[in-house]
């Protein structure tokens, strides 16, 4: 039984794997490969580049979420930040692992680990409500561009139920949050030895959420790192060589953000963001292989970034591991 949820997650990622695979190879591999090379290095480097500042606003989000005596130096929220979305991007872990380590990582730094820990289940709660906002713009602005294409319907369908759901699901991870603080407090001991000292993990969600200006700034902060990744969609076919405006570009973002939400219990995204953009790009005038090609331009960009961020987490992991009396 202990071995169900390894099997379930490889089953996911070879499924993944597979229909990613089968795409390129039914649309073309000269194609795709075509609109890849055109962007080369160089466009792979501004990518990379661009990335890395749209997690200044990431790190923010959650630095501004944080009481003021509990808060860190940017930059290590930052590196943290990082390497939270580098576990879930390029590892087979699900975005919970990386949620788990960008918590460890502060706690190492310092911060209290009641605060780590129920920080990060906040910020995931604001990222959330500014992709119920970023969809909604992107659903808007895409039904404008493809109400009258034939085959649209079932798509268009799926992002409204989608949206409609998605208000009082936030709501429900709130409640449940707060609510049931005490099992939470026993999964964060498990994790953070620490936190069954000092401020508990209820005390520590509960001031968090009471503070509507502290939400409020932090859920902005995500909101622009949102259409930051739609702007970066949209460099992205400029370097293929895609023509795409830059407000329909966002609208594809949203659209597949929602797509990839949808699909969280496959690893990364693997399949499902290759097959998502192939199906977004010809509602906005694109060929499906620029999308699949954007698709792969993107996980280059998420490796080149991320394996630097994960080097540098089980370095940190591993001299804490080896120090005298280690108990985190």
């Amino acid at each position: 039984m202990k071995w169900a949820p390894k099997i379930g997650v490889a089953a996911a990622l070879l499924a993944g794997v597979i229909a990613a695979v089968y795409l390129v190879w039914s649309i073309g591999f000269d194609a795709v490969a075509a609109s890849v090379v055109r962007a080369g290095f160089g466009g792979l480097a501004l990518l990379c580049l661009y990335a890395l500042v749209v997690f200044i606003s990431l790190a923010f989000a959650w630095q501004f979420l944080l009481p003021p005596a509990e808060r860190r130096p940017t930059h290590e929220l930052y590196i943290a930040r990082l390497v939270r979305d580098s576990i879930a991007e390029i590892s087979p872990f699900s975005p919970v692992g990386g949620m788990v380590a960008a918590a460890r990582l502060m706690v190492l730094k310092g911060m209290n680990a009641a605060y780590a820990a129920a920080s990060v289940a906040a910020d995931a709660t604001t990222e959330a409500m500014a992709q119920v906002v970023f969809l909604a713009f992107g659903l808007g602005l895409g039904l404008t561009q493809f109400r009258h294409l034939e085959g649209s319907g079932p798509l268009t369908q799926v992002m409204l139920a989608v949206l409609l759901l998605a208000v009082p699901g936030i709501a429900l991870l709130i409640f449940l949050q707060k609510k049931g603080a005490s099992f939470a407090e026993k999964i964060a001991a498990r994790f953070f030895p620490q936190a069954r000292q000092g401020v508990s993990f209820h005390a520590a969600i509960e001031e968090l959420y009471n503070s509507r200006a502290r939400l409020a700034a932090s859920t902005a902060l995500h909101l622009l790192a949102w259409i930051g990744a739609g702007i970066g969609t949209y460099i992205s076919f400029r370097l293929v060589g895609g023509n795409i405006s830059l407000l329909n570009a966002v609208a594809l973002e949203a659209l597949l953000c929602t797509l990839r939400s949808i699909a969280a219990p496959v690893p990364a995204a693997i399949g499902v963001q290759e097959w998502g953009y192939a199906m977004l790009a010809p509602l906005f005038g694109l060929p499906a292989e620029m999308g699949v090609a954007v698709s792969l331009l993107k996980r280059a960009r998420e490796i080149v970034l991320g394996v630097p961020a994960l080097l540098y987490w089980q370095g940190v992991e591993s001299r804490k591991a080896f120090a005298p009396s280690s108990n985190v």
